[in-house]
This record gives structure tokens, C-alpha cells and sequence, in this order.
């Protein structure tokens, strides 16, 4: 990978006196790191400071290609793993503080997921083999994230880098060349000895005829074939292992009966990883023999007690397959069989699960509300057949259209009154109450007083204003004259004082009206005048003036 020239770089610089030295050179071939192997039946590095020779960090593992590697720090002291996390990816992992950090071949990233990974360091090596010539640390985005120790990351960063050397030169090594005498012991131990009836050394090129050749070893049995619960157990960690599926699914084949899929399933929820097991069907006709597994899975987990301890759910998902290709419009009418026939889904997904999953359950919509309906305006007399002008199909959608509409904008402005009734009578309702509470307070405030007498049911008191007593056949009421504080005048006006723009004339009051004391006549009878004899007690017999009655005794 291209390097930029305007950042730090180090290059790799190998010693010419002593191979198992490395040291890490600027442009200007000044030394800031240097690398020592020291040798031994186990694998170790040494990472000096070259200007005062302080240990920086070791590095121990079983191996040079070991795939678990061990980075110590010294001063202060720390331990950091350096892990083999690829399969078919070179990809070495380590952590650092709070963060996670990746080798990727020519990179080193830092893993931010679910962000994207950010590039730390970048190499420059030669095409096909894995060996570093030059290095940069980018610093302007280590910036970005709060390191604490910077220096002792990039000696990390550099240590590991230098670990992968040894390990590609380890894997690209040729092996040691075998000596004579441990060829000649390999081929006596594989040709024999020579004969002991012979006293003389036989020659090297001695007669094929001569040679005792040992049988080769037999080949070992070949394994008998798993069968059962085992061999759908082979089958799906082979599918797993090529990524085909998922751990806790289960597809249901041809291959294999219902109680080795139930049984599998079974086992797979005795794990305690395992919160929910898939079962799948490959095609429309394994359909029915998942639903056999899943009855039969729940029947073995009932016998076993386990539903005692452990509710399962079950969810059903069907017809989730889309048809693979370009979508196809059909535009022939829609074929009208007398009676449809049931038709078995053509995909099915069974979850058999620990917890409850909400997801997964069937979406019910929720009940609509009725507007209220409201009576039709009287329909229209019918109109005669040959009376009734023939509408187009188009016009008579369109009448329908406008109906709906009109029947929507009154059910619209029904709701709208009814709220504004509503909303009237909570305003009177609040007023009220206002009102009251109002009364309620006034009332508590004032003192208690007498109620006023009523004077409609009771008669007035008799005022007499001369010095003699007044008779009471003389007094033009029964009770006596009205009190002349009870009677308005036909001219009563607020008593003011007198001023310029009120006369005295007005600022008092006129005096009452005089009362004759001549007694009221008597009212007549109902019947007219005349005299009124009674047959049955003459004393009550009267005469009335003016009375004549109609009947006489």
C-alpha cells in the first residue's frame, strides 16, 4: 500500500552483523525501536529503546505461528493478547484500554461497531509475502479518540507488526536438510539389515531381489455411517460450518424420520445459550412433516417435565419465500372456480421458543369505529321502466361517489354540532358551578337577619291618623286603609337634592292620595236582582234588590 510522504515513517531495517536483530529507522536512519529474538525451544522477542537500552516490551508464545501471542510491557508493567481471530483473512485482534483494535494484512484499525472501523497504521510491503518494509502511524486520527497512553499503544501497534515477520518467515522457511548419517539410519531403518550369513559388507547397490521391502500398514476400517439423531446432527454442523445456516435452526429433509428431527430439536433446547429453535421446511411437501417434528418435539419436552418448569411459545410463519425473477403481469380476468380448494403453504417457518417474542406474533388490527348512521332522506317515488332515462355505468359511479360524499360531509357536520353542544353545556355547567360557590361565599359573609314578613298573605296593620278611633264599618278596606308606606304614587322619582339641574319640586315627595271614608257598596248577586226565598229554612230567606230568581217554589 502507498505510503504519504508528509507523515512519520519507519522503516525496517535487519542487521547485517547478528539476523536476529531488527531495528526501526526513520528517513534519516536514526533508530527509535530494535528487535532481539532470543533463542529457545519457545518463541520470544525483545523490544529495546537503542539510545538507553530499557526493555519496551517481550513477547512470549509456544511458537512463531502460534495464533495465541502474549505482549508484556515493562515500565509500568501491563499484559496485552494478541488473538488469531481469521479463518481464510489474515485478522489479528488486541484491546487497548477501552478500545478494540485489528491488523488487517497492510492495516490496523479500530473497531467503533456499529460504526465503521477507522484506519490507526498503515504498511508498505513486498507483493506476495507478508514482510514489512516501511510503517506509518496515523496520528491525526488517533486524535480522535481519548487514548490515554499513546506511547505505549504504538509500541504495541509495532511489536505485533513485528511478530508477523516471524511468523512469515517461519511459514516460508525452508526445513533443514537431512545429513547422510540420518538418511542412512532412515533407509536402514526402512530397508532392514543386512543378512547374517553374509560376512562381508554388502554394497550399497545391492539387488532389488535382496531387499527385505516391509509390507505396508494396513489402511484403518473405514467408519461406519451415522445414522439416527447423529447423522442430522452431521448435517447440520457441515451446513453451519459453510455458512449455509444457523446454529439454532433445524431443516427438515427428506433424509431422516420425524423423532430424529425431534430429538435434535429437543437437545438443542436443553442448551441454556439456546433461547429459540427455527424449524424450516426445504419444500412445499416437507411442510407436513414439520408440523409432525414440532407436535412430536413439544410431546418429548411434556414427558420429560420440562413444560412444568418452562413455558414454550410457538409461532408459525408461513409463505415468507418470494418467487425468484422478474415479476410477471398477468392481464387476463381472473378466473372464477365454482369453489376454491384449500392450497398447503408453500414455505414454513416454526419458532419454538423460551421467551415471550412479540414480534412474531400476528398483528390483529384494531376495530374500527362506526360513524353513527343516520337515516336516508326519503327515496324518491320509482320512476316507470320506460320513464327512467338509461345511465351509463360511469355516470351512475359518479352519482354513487357524490352520494358518499354528502353522506360523509352531514355525518361531518352532525359531529361537529353535537361537540359544540357538548362544549356548551360544559361551559354553562362550570358557570353554574362558579355561581354557586359565589352565592355559597357571599351568604356565609353576611350576618343573619330576620326574614322579611309577607305581606301578600298577611293583612296590613291598621294606621288610624286622627285623635277619635276609626269604626270599622266607616274603613273603606276590611282591614283598614292601606299604610301610605306600602302605596307607589303614580309619579314617584328618586329623591335627589336640589340643584340647578334638579328643582326642589322634584327632591320631594308628593303626598298620597285622599281616600273617601264613604263605605263601598255592596256587591249584587250573581242573580240579579229581586228577593230570594228559601223553602227549606226560612232563616236564611233574603231579599236582594234587582233579584228575580228563574224557578219558584
Amino acid at each position: 500500500m502507498s505510503l504519504d510522504q508528509n507523515l512519520f515513517t519507519l522503516h525496517f531495517a535487519p542487521s547485517k552483523d547478528d539476523p536476529s536483530v531488527t531495528e526501526l529507522v526513520d528517513p534519516s536512519e536514526r533508530p527509535h525501536y530494535r528487535k532481539q529474538r532470543v533463542q529457545g525451544s519457545t518463541y520470544k522477542i525483545d523490544v529495546y529503546d537503542p539510545h538507553s537500552q530499557s526493555l519496551l516490551a517481550s513477547v512470549a508464545a509456544p511458537s512463531a505461528i502460534s495464533k495465541h501471542k502474549t505482549i508484556e510491557l515493562h515500565n509500568p508493567s501491563h499484559i496485552v493478547e494478541l488473538k488469531y481471530t481469521g479463518t481464510l483473512t489474515f485478522k489479528w485482534r488486541f484491546a487497548w484500554e477501552e478500545h478494540e483494535f485489528e491488523w488487517r494484512r497492510e492495516e490496523c484499525f479500530i473497531i467503533r461497531k456499529p460504526d465503521p472501523a477507522v484506519l490507526v497504521a498503515v504498511t508498505k510491503e513486498q507483493s506476495g509475502r507478508l514482510k514489512t518494509s516501511s510503517v506509518q502511524i496515523l496520528d491525526y486520527n488517533l486524535n480522535r479518540f481519548d487514548i490515554n497512553d499513546r506511547k505505549g499503544l504504538e509500541i504495541v501497534i509495532l511489536t505485533a507488526l513485528l511478530t508477523f515477520q516471524d511468523t512469515n518467515e517461519a511459514y516460508h522457511t525452508p526445513a533443514d536438510p537431512v545429513s547422510p548419517v540420518q538418511a542412512g539410519g532412515g533407509l536402514a531403518s526402512l530397508f532392514g539389515t543386512r543378512r547374517a550369513s553374509d560376512p562381508a559388507r554388502q554394497p550399497l547397490s545391492r539387488q532389488p531381489s535382496e531387499v527385505d521391502v516391509a509390507a505396508p500398514p494396513p489402511l484403518p476400517p473405514k467408519p461406519a455411517p451415522k445414522v439416527g439423531v447423529e447423522r442430522i446432527a452431521e448435517v447440520h454442523a457441515i451446513r453451519a460450518a459453510q455458512g449455509e445456516g444457523e446454529v439454532n435452526e433445524v431443516l427438515v429433509e427428506g433424509e431422516g424420520v420425524v423423532e430424529d428431527y425431534a430429538k435434535y430439536a429437543e437437545g438443542l433446547l436443553k442448551d441454556d445459550a439456546m433461547l429459540f429453535v427455527t424449524l424450516r421446511a426445504t419444500s412445499a411437501s416437507e411442510v407436513p412433516k414439520v408440523l409432525q417434528v414440532v407436535e412430536h418435539t413439544k410431546r418429548l419436552r411434556h414427558k420429560a417435565g420440562l413444560d412444568e418448569e418452562q413455558e414454550l411459545h410457538q409461532y408459525v410463519v408461513y409463505d415468507t419465500d418470494k418467487p425468484k425473477g422478474p415479476k410477471r403481469i398477468n392481464l387476463n380476468d381472473p378466473a372464477t372456480p365454482l369453489h376454491k380448494a384449500y392450497t398447503p403453504p408453500s414455505s414454513l417457518r416454526v419458532h419454538l421458543s423460551k421467551i415471550d417474542m412479540p414480534e412474531l406474533k400476528p398483528k390483529t388490527e384494531p376495530p374500527k369505529t362506526r360513524a353513527p348512521v343516520y337515516d336516508p332522506p326519503p327515496a324518491p317515488p320509482p320512476v316507470a321502466e320506460e320513464e327512467r332515462p338509461a345511465k351509463s355505468s360511469r355516470q351512475s359511479k359518479k352519482e354513487e361517489r357524490e352520494r358518499e360524499k354528502e353522506r360523509e360531509r352531514e355525518r361531518q357536520r352532525e359531529l361537529e354540532r353535537e361537540k359544540a353542544q357538548r362544549k356548551v353545556e360544559k361551559e354553562a355547567q362550570k358557570k353554574a358551578e362558579k355561581e354557586a360557590k359565589k352565592n355559597k361565599k357571599d351568604s356565609s359573609s353576611k350576618p343573619e337577619t330576620k326574614p322579611e314578613v309577607n305581606r301578600l298573605t298577611r293583612p296590613h296593620p291598621t294606621i288610624v291618623t286622627s285623635s277619635a278611633p276609626a269604626s270599622v264599618s266607616t274603613l273603606p278596606y276590611p282591614y283598614g286603609p292601606p299604610s301610605s308606606a306600602f302605596q307607589s304614587p303614580p309619579f314617584a322619582p328618586s329623591p335627589r337634592p336640589a340643584s340647578a339641574f334638579y328643582p326642589s319640586s322634584f327632591s320631594q315627595m308628593p303626598p298620597p292620595p285622599s281616600h273617601p271614608s264613604a263605605p263601598r257598596p255592596r256587591p249584587s248577586s250573581f242573580y240579579g236582582p229581586g228577593s230570594y226565598q228559601n223553602s227549606t229554612n226560612s232563616a236564611y230567606n233574603t231579599t236582594t234588590p234587582g233579584f228575580h230568581p228563574f224557578l219558584q217554589p
